[in-house]
């Protein structure tokens, strides 16, 4: 192969790496967030649960 061809398949290398790295990123921050919003919910209606008692 030329050195230019090896070039050219590190960047395409390097961008998919970094794609799924960026997609992995954001699904794991969705997913911790949908994680703490049930937890505060849980939180909140056993605070009102013994509220109301």
């Amino acid at each position: 192969m030329c050195n230019k061809c090896k070039k050219f398949d590190y960047k395409w290398i390097i961008w998919i790496v970094s794609a799924v790295a960026a997609i992995t990123a954001a699904i794991t921050t969705v997913l911790v967030i949908k994680a703490k919003q049930k937890k505060d919910d849980e939180q909140l209606e056993e605070y009102l649960d013994y509220s109301i008692q």
